[in-house]
């Protein structure tokens, strides 16, 4: 089996009547190290996410804990996914407990602007879109607002993907599995939040997005609540959420342009959907929104279709 968008494979092998996942790195295309040391860094500080059992770097080959085949995504439905999101924004508050910034990287200003730049160095050119150097000023002054808004929320430890595709039911336990976190940073304390919520892959009702807010929220620390009342809150994650979104937008068109991988391209409606949906009420987005609904919109529609909202 192939590793979501990595060029990670995955076995199953049976050693002594017990089962367990080969992961096959190929050095050449795949770093390991990242996967190993925020592996045992979280393992020692009691997230769930799988033991290492062995380990060759050289060979990009790593034998990990088997947590079953249930992925978090194959059960959620309007009757389970309270119960799940529940016990994920639970999970997600004791990683951010942890104290990560000697181990892992800054989720930094240059960081987020480059990752939103993706929209503007692959979407665009995908759909023959040239912007001007007036609409260029335009995108950059809202990627910079954005960026600017993300470093200056409460920082803490962020998975930077955490969604169901990335969340495992493990047989027997109440604790979900957490893999995929070999890119976790220091950043906004917003930003795993909604990527669960405002999932790539799933859409759910507006309101009951508001509603998961208000849970999230309840839970953090009273530090992170100072001088920070839930409507502060909800504009933090929106304007995350906004930054995520362009980021996606890019990566999804170079997973195909660059790496031939086409599975990507049906989310690509939900994750505009959510963008157009999201930045309104923004002032400081208005020029840069309008761009993409004059500029973007028409093209997008043609190649990439248009998104029916679920109800």
């Amino acid at each position: 089996m192939a590793g979501d968008a990595s060029f990670r494979r995955y076995a199953r092998v049976k050693l002594q009547n017990k089962t367990y996942m080969l992961m096959d790195a190929p050095p050449e295309k795949e770093d390991c190290v990242p996967f190993v040391t925020i592996d045992e860094f979280f393992d020692k500080h009691g997230v769930r996410v799988p033991h290492i059992v062995a380990k060759d770097l050289d060979q990009g080959l790593l034998l990990l804990e088997d947590f079953g085949d249930v992925v978090l995504s194959t059960l959620l439905n309007d009757t389970t996914v309270d119960e799940y999101y529940a016990q994920s924004f639970k999970q997600l508050i004791e990683l951010q407990q942890i104290d990560g910034t000697e181990r892992l990287p800054e989720y930094s200003y240059d960081k987020l602007m480059s990752e939103m730049r993706l929209l503007t160095d692959w979407m665009l050119p995908s759909l023959n879109i040239q912007p001007s150097e007036q609409q260029l000023e335009t995108i950059e002054q809202a990627f910079d607002f954005l960026a600017v808004e993300a470093t200056q929320q409460p920082q803490v430890i962020v998975h930077r993907d955490f969604h169901s595709r990335n969340l495992m039911k493990i047989e027997n336990e109440q604790e979900l599995g957490v893999i995929d976190f070999q890119d976790a940073v220091i950043g906004a304390d917003t930003y795993d939040l909604i990527s669960i919520t405002r999932d790539a892959y799933v859409q759910w009702n507006a309101d009951r997005v508001y509603e998961w807010f208000g849970v999230f929220y309840n839970l953090l620390p009273a530090a992170a609540k100072e001088n920070r009342n839930f409507e502060q809150f909800k504009r933090d994650a929106d304007l995350m959420a906004i930054q995520r979104h362009l980021k996606i937008l890019g990566i999804f068109v170079r997973l195909f342009e660059r790496d031939g991988k086409s599975g990507y391209l049906k989310d690509l409606p939900r994750v505009m959907w959510y963008l157009l949906e999201e930045s309104q009420g923004y002032d400081e987005l208005n020029d840069f929104m309008q761009f993409i609904r004059d500029v973007v919109m028409p093209k997008f529609i043609i190649k990439y279709g248009d998104y029916e909202v679920a109800a």
